[in-house]
């Protein structure tokens, strides 16, 4: 970890919390005007899609798009439909990731899941719709040009499909339950099933700020290494914190015998891993350093970060 002084690093830290508030203060604000009023028929369906997405979620994915578009000079208004399909996308992965014939949970962002609520029908409906809006939500921003849209577009289907996204880190992480996995299946798991769509983010703040390939490839590498820092804390926290503190169920990870780092590591490993991938993310801003300062702060507060 580089050199900080206590007070520097808990200003930073302020700094991270204030951004990411703001944030999602914009990001809900523009989701309420995107996504069909609960009124809107269907009714269930909206209700549904509302509900998850408006369940209290942080907001990382839209932050992290929002910071890296800054960084390169990009206006806020430019990002903020992209930063809304994002956490669209990821909503519905945590609707169908919470299905009985997936994690089969009932308790997410604190309150009942969304097949748990409306019904799994209902739910399946729900996730399938937020990810169709979030494609058009990009088509149709008008800030952005044909070029940049097709771009943004083609970025974000690639992280959350097959074989390079989301969709395929979910399928790793099926099969690799109740079975013994090498550190290299959990990785991949981890860089596809959470990290792709991280990665995106960050690329597609990028790409709409018009960002050289040379940065381009930097904020490549810093996403990918916190993408896999996400996950591997959100590892130890499944182990470590209260279903309080988290908004869902812990240890359920390990109860289904799901392929984390404290359960092939355990938890000393797993925090000395999750320092190092830390220390990656923060080399690879070294490429544009001056503008890196609220990147390198989210690093930190991803790798302290206590639910």
């Amino acid at each position: 970890m580089r050199a900080s002084s206590e007070p520097r690093a808990q200003a930073e830290q302020s700094e991270v919390q204030s951004f990411l508030a703001a944030c999602r203060a914009r990001v809900d604000e523009m989701l309420d005007a995107l996504v069909p009023a609960e009124t809107a028929s269907p009714v269930s369906v909206h209700r549904a899609m509302r509900w998850s997405l408006f369940a209290g979620g942080k907001r990382f994915r839209p932050a992290l798009l929002l910071a890296t578009g800054k960084a390169f000079g990009a206006r806020a208004e430019d990002l903020l439909q992209t930063a809304c399909a994002l956490e669209m996308i990821h909503t519905y992965s945590l609707i169908h990731d919470d299905l009985p014939s997936m994690d089969d949970d009932d308790l997410r962002r604190g309150r009942e899941t969304c097949h748990i609520r409306f019904g799994e029908a209902t739910a399946i409906l729900a996730g399938d719709a937020l990810h169709t809006l979030a494609f058009q939500v990009i088509a149709e921003d008008e800030r952005l040009n044909d070029s940049t849209r097709v771009r943004v577009i083609s970025e974000v289907a690639r992280a959350a499909g097959t074989p390079e996204g989301m969709i395929a880190g979910q399928a790793f992480d099926l099969e690799a339950e109740s079975r013994e996995v090498t550190g290299a299946e959990l990785e991949l798991i981890h860089r596809h099933k959470t990290g792709a769509l991280i990665r995106a983010a960050a690329r597609a703040g990028a790409i709409i700020a018009g960002a050289s390939a040379n940065e381009l490839a930097a904020i490549t590498r810093y996403a990918a290494q916190l993408g896999l820092l996400f996950q591997i804390t959100d590892d130890l926290l499944d182990v470590t914190e209260s279903a309080e503190v988290l908004g869902k169920t812990p240890g359920k990870d390990a109860r289904s015998r799901k392929a984390t780092y404290p359960a092939l590591y355990g938890l000393e490993a797993s925090i000395t891993r999750a320092r190092e991938v830390h220390l990656d993310a923060c080399a690879a801003l070294d490429a544009f350093a001056p503008q890196a300062t609220l990147l390198r702060a989210i690093a930190d507060f991803i790798f302290h970060r206590r639910a």
